[in-house]
């Protein structure tokens, strides 16, 4: 069974502020991501998903239409752990290498901004490491996620509206653009790149 506590937020409800305010980060972790615990535990209660950590449960789902609603409540447990922990207002210089692979930290938004600009409805922007430094920056649609494919995440963007809606309404550009200004803590993104 997964709790709620096995996903602590490695902030403060009040460290984003005033980019993300506590209200925002209160709801959306203590609502959404627990509803999405509390519903996989639901769905795979009495399963062969029930003994499984939550990757081989989000790979063991991926592809099965009688395990959909399985997979999509692992794979936003998985994602919106993922997202929290990008977050932070400490470590918000872009660094070297990101600069180096885009052509600097102006061109980074640019396809970023780009990538999240065609997401239509809810979904997920992610920047992706493939092994030899070479990374590529996709979006997924509702609660799909990299990992179902073998990819390995190094930074998330959560586009459903519960990211956003109580601090910027309908304007998710904004959010789009203070998040990639403010609220990424590149040094989570560094390290998860063990490089």
């Amino acid at each position: 069974m997964f709790n709620l506590t096995d996903y602590p937020l490695p902030f403060r409800e009040t460290d984003l502020e005033p980019y993300m305010s506590a209200d925002t980060v209160r709801t959306h972790y203590e609502r959404h991501l627990a509803t999405y615990i509390a519903n996989l535990n639901n769905l795979i209660a009495g399963t062969k998903f029930a003994n499984m950590d939550l990757r081989e449960i989000i790979i063991g789902a991926a592809n099965d239409s009688a395990t959909q609603k399985i997979f999509n409540n692992a794979a936003q447990v998985f994602n919106h752990e993922f997202f929290f922990n990008c977050l932070g207002r400490g470590n918000n210089e872009t660094p070297d290498i990101i600069s180096n692979v885009f052509g600097g930290k102006e061109e980074f938004i640019k396809q970023f901004k780009s990538v999240a600009a065609d997401v239509f409805g809810s979904g997920w922007v992610w920047l992706l490491h493939n092994g030899e430094n070479k990374f590529e920056i996709v979006a997924t649609k509702n609660a799909d996620t990299p990992i179902a494919r073998g990819k390995k995440p190094v930074l998330a963007l959560d586009l459903w509206e519960h990211a956003y809606y109580l601090d910027y309404k309908n304007r998710r550009s904004d959010f789009i653009d203070v998040f990639l200004n403010h609220l990424i803590d590149w040094k989570f993104v560094v390290d998860n790149m063990n490089i």
